[in-house]
Parts: C-alpha cells; sequence; structure tokens
C-alpha cells in the first residue's frame, strides 16, 4: 500500500509500505478519508515525543471493510485502543485506560495510509447519507463532544452560556456540541481573519478576534481548543465564579492559568483526553442525525499532495478547519 510517512521535523514522503495484517478480533479497512490534527501538526514539527520519525501519522479516518464481520460496511474508526478489563475500562473511563494505544503512535501506524487493521470494537457503521469525510470527523469532534459533558456534568442546568478558543476542528466540534447538548449561547475566539470568516459565513458561527473579546465578560464554561500560555490565561479570566474550564488542546505543557483567581472563584478546571468509547457513539449517533451541522466545512487534498498540505497548515494558508487527505 502507499503510505505518507513522517521522516523528521517537517519531513514527510509518499512511500510504498507493507500491508498491515489483522491480528484475531481485527478487521482491514480501505481508507477513505482521513483528517489532518493539530496533534499531526506538533509531531510534524518535531514537538511530540510520543511519535518519533519514522512513522505513519493519522488517526481521523473513515472507509470500508475489508475482512471479518462487518465486511463491506462503510465505518467511521475510533482510533483509541484499550484493554476492557482495568478499572478505567470497566467503569466507562477506557479514554484513561492504563494501556491505551492510538494509532500514529507506536506501536501502531496511523491512518495516512490505504490500509489500516483496527478492532472491529472501534469501528462505528455510518448511514448511506452520511459520506466519508464527513464520517472522519467523528473523532476530532468527539473530542469537544466528551469535554462539553464533562463540564455539563459540573453545572447542571446553570449552563447557558460558553467561549470556545481556537477556531480548528476541536474547537468547531466543541461549539458544535455545546449547542448540540443544549448550549445555545455560543462565542469563538479565533486569531486569524479568514477563519473567522469562514467560521461565520459557513458554520454559522459566532467567531471573534482575541482582542474583540470584553475583558469584563464571564461564561459558564471555557473550552480550550489550543492549550497555550495565552488561552489558558483568556480561560482562567473569562471563567465565571463557579464555572468550569474544559481542556483539550495540548499547545504547551504550562503556563497560563490564574490559579488564585481559580481558587477564590472555586472554578473547575478539567483536562480532557480524546473521549470515551462511549462518547465517541453518542457523538457518531449525533452526526447521523443531523444535529451537528451539514459538516460540510472540510477541504480535500490527495494523499500524494500530504506534504504541502502540511507545509499550507504551517503557512497559515488553509481556512477551513479541517483538511481531509484521500488515499
Amino acid at each position: 500500500m502507499k503510505a505518507l510517512v513522517y521522516t523528521g521535523p517537517e519531513a514527510l514522503d509518499y512511500r510504498e509500505m507493507a500491508d498491515p495484517v489483522p491480528q484475531e478480533g481485527e478487521a482491514l479497512i480501505r481508507v477513505e478519508s482521513v483528517g489532518i490534527c493539530g496533534s499531526d501538526m506538533h509531531a510534524y514539527l518535531g514537538h511530540d515525543d510520543r511519535r518519533p520519525a519514522p512513522l505513519v501519522l493519522g488517526h481521523e479516518a473513515a472507509g470500508v471493510v475489508l475482512s471479518g464481520a462487518m465486511t463491506g460496511a462503510r465505518v467511521t474508526v475510533n482510533p483509541l485502543v484499550t484493554c476492557g478489563t482495568c478499572p478505567a475500562c470497566r467503569s466507562g473511563r477506557d479514554n484513561l485506560c492504563s494501556t491505551r494505544q492510538i494509532i500514529s503512535m507506536p506501536p501502531r501506524e496511523g491512518a495516512f495510509a490505504g490500509l489500516l487493521a483496527m478492532p472491529e470494537r472501534n469501528l462505528v457503521a455510518v448511514p448511506e447519507h452520511m459520506t466519508t469525510h464527513q464520517a472522519a470527523l467523528a473523532e476530532p469532534i468527539a473530542c469537544g463532544w466528551h469535554g462539553v459533558r464533562l463540564g455539563r456534568a459540573v453545572l447542571g442546568e446553570g449552563a447557558q452560556r460558553a467561549l470556545v478558543l481556537g477556531g480548528g476542528a476541536i474547537g468547531l466540534g466543541a461549539a458544535l456540541s455545546l449547542t448540540a447538548q443544549g448550549i445555545a449561547d455560543v462565542t469563538m475566539v479565533e486569531p486569524h481573519a479568514a477563519r473567522r470568516a469562514f467560521l461565520d459565513l459557513r458554520c454559522d458561527q459566532k467567531a471573534i478576534a482575541p482582542d474583540a473579546l470584553d475583558p469584563s465578560e464571564q461564561f459558564d464554561i471555557v473550552v480550550d481548543g489550543v492549550g497555550y500560555e495565552a488561552t489558558r490565561a483568556q480561560a482562567s479570566a473569562h471563567a465565571r465564579p463557579g464555572g468550569v474550564i474544559a481542556h483539550i488542546g495540548l499547545g504547551q505543557s504550562t503556563g497560563g492559568l490564574d490559579i488564585r483567581r481559580m481558587t477564590l472563584q472555586e472554578i473547575t478546571f478539567i483536562g480532557t483526553y480524546t473521549y470515551t468509547a462511549q462518547d465517541f457513539r453518542d457523538c457518531a449517533q449525533a452526526m447521523f442525525d443531523g444535529r451537528l451541522g451539514a459538516l460540510d466545512w472540510v477541504e480535500e487534498r490527495a494523499l500524494s499532495d500530504g506534504a504541502r498540505a502540511f507545509a499550507d497548515i504551517r503557512g497559515g494558508r488553509v481556512t477551513s478547519p479541517k483538511i481531509i487527505l484521500v488515499p
């Protein structure tokens, strides 16, 4: 099969690789759509020690099953592989599994390839009315779905206003999830002017520049889809007393949080990692039911042109929240 291989900082090679061999309980999938994630960009820039070169990146995948019980089905892929037996898995928090693995991180190669082997339990069948491009968005949107669910569990019925920091696919997925889960008043902050226009015109979102945010404005829940020092500082400043910060982004490890204000105002900080298997299924079903919008905000590129796609994202030349690569 052909695959796009990360070979070092800002270097990708489109090359021939051996086809994956499914193990017991796994299916072979022909990848038809795979998204470029922010974590793929971190690896591409050499900023992620968990993803050493050479490695096939990519974990936002959808395609057609070629083997096993679901042969012929169109599926979206939950890329998080868990044991199913540890205390975290048994309690429904399988995203915290002590032996969790995710494709695009050793020992599992990713989905920037023609074929992918995955446990059958990680596959969700996709209805005919949905394209594989749309189905591949289940993974990034599920991250926001999970964070919003956790935040709402803390706030109960008191959550009415939300702020989302970052207008990429994680931030947009969180904004759509907030609306789908009952919080209609959502403001997005995005520094890239062209992307703000895209979010306004194509995604029906209220997107503003960082300096347009009223310093005194307070929100019930703030979702940080970026995870930089500056966005954490914004989150600390704009969460209301008793509010929640749901932190998804992995941009920087430290800095930004106003711990004194968070303590004095009893602001809850929730670190959120991916999603549970149930969150993934619930998010996918919401997509299938049309509760997350048209899901038409992607830009398509060929996998063979993947190196240029990464370079364009790096250079700020991409306005859509998501590039989908087609093997």
